[in-house]
């Protein structure tokens, strides 16, 4: 992913996905900085985002959607608490990029069976590979 405002906008939607009733958990905040940094995001930036989120742009490349999807399950794990409501807006998120249904189903499902409920990025890349096929 080359595109600034693609960077910006990715992490402006793992920031409102993080955010309940307006707040972030420490930890969802820590995750989120090292998620800006990785994405070569300044700190500046990152809470100009927090305060002023940005309209969401959906990537072309399909591999990169399956690593943003990654990285909203993993982020979705941080404070170790979920609900329904969470499930379904990721379930949502993964549709509005265009991913398959089959694959979000499949990745939730599994979910339950990892230590701590994170998929490995190679089982998800998988997952994704048999739909894609």
């Amino acid at each position: 992913m080359t595109n600034r405002v693609e960077k910006l906008s990715l992490l402006s939607e793992m920031i409102a996905f993080a955010k309940s009733d307006d707040n972030i958990k420490t930890v969802a905040y820590k995750f989120l900085l090292i998620v800006a940094q990785q994405l070569d995001v300044s700190r500046e930036d990152f809470d100009y985002l927090v305060a002023h989120p940005l309209n969401c742009i959906t990537l072309k490349s399909h591999s990169e959607r399956i690593v943003q999807f990654h990285r909203m399950v993993l982020l979705m794990h941080t404070d170790q608490e979920r609900s329904k409501k969470e499930l379904s807006k990721l379930y949502n998120y993964g549709l509005r990029m265009g991913l398959n249904h089959e694959s979000i189903t499949r990745v939730l499902y599994l979910m339950e069976g990892f230590p701590n409920r994170m998929v490995p990025a190679e089982v998800l890349i998988d997952i994704f590979k048999v739909q894609y096929n």
